[in-house]
């Protein structure tokens, strides 16, 4: 018997939120190693001429972990911008999956002597670096979330108006209708024109008048002659 689908949602969520974690961590380490290397190559000269070997060193460790101190803060933004992501959890599991990958790497080129050879200033300038990116990538959350609610917001109260405008528009619409169709009526009542059922009763009317005037006109006839006949006849002289 198969487990419901929502019992193994929130697992599946954990999951996926887990994966784009490590995702980001390891897309920031790739971008910022290809932008640190370019940098380097591009700066290696002028780095090198500075005097002082504190300020070349702080150089150096910057430039090796702009993946952490820039990359990872920027795409933080981005992806708090599109999905809601815890900011701390979100941004020591990308620092810490890049810097497990840093360390395999590390493990890969100079064996487990060369992870714990050669720890100084570097070494701790590096954790320091680790840390800051990891605070940037916080609040590079925080803001991308604020962000996305003022986006929303402000969205909604676009939507707001333009349904409130639409709303009049409906309205003002409904209401030429209404008057058209009042024009409209107005107009067939003043014309009235003669129906087809009043058709029938106004010829019958009509051939009942005429044997009535024809009746009277005997009668009128008769009463027009009848006047020159009772006059008395003069004698001539």
């Amino acid at each position: 018997m198969s487990p419901k689908p929502g019992v193994l949602e929130p697992l599946r969520v954990r999951i996926r939120r887990f994966q784009f974690i490590v995702g980001l961590g390891f897309l920031s380490l790739v971008l910022g190693a290809m932008l640190s290397v370019s940098l380097v190559l591009r700066l290696h000269e002028r780095v090198s001429a500075i005097p002082f070997d504190l300020v070349r060193i702080v150089v150096a460790v910057v430039l090796e972990d702009l993946w952490v101190l820039a990359v990872l803060p920027v795409l933080c933004y981005g992806g708090a911008r599109i999905v809601a992501l815890r900011p701390w959890s979100t941004a020591v599991g990308a620092a810490a999956s890049g810097g497990v990958f840093v360390l395999a790497l590390n493990f890969v080129r100079g064996g487990a002597e060369g992870m714990t050879q050669g720890w100084g200033l570097a070494s701790v300038l590096r954790i320091v670096a680790f840390i800051g990116g990891t605070l940037l990538s916080a609040r590079a959350i925080r803001a991308g979330r604020a962000a996305a609610e003022r986006g929303s917001s402000a969205a909604q109260e676009k939507a707001a108006a333009r349904k409130s405008e639409y709303d009049e528009f409906l309205k003002a619409a409904e209401a030429g209708g209404a008057r058209l169709e009042q024009r409209e009526g107005a107009s067939a009542g003043a014309e009235a024109p003669v129906t087809p059922e009043a058709r029938p009763a106004a010829e019958t009317a009509a051939s009942e008048g005429a044997p009535a005037a024809a009746a009277e006109s005997p009668a009128s006839s008769e009463a027009s002659a009848s006047p020159s006949d009772d006059v008395p006849k003069t004698p001539a002289a």
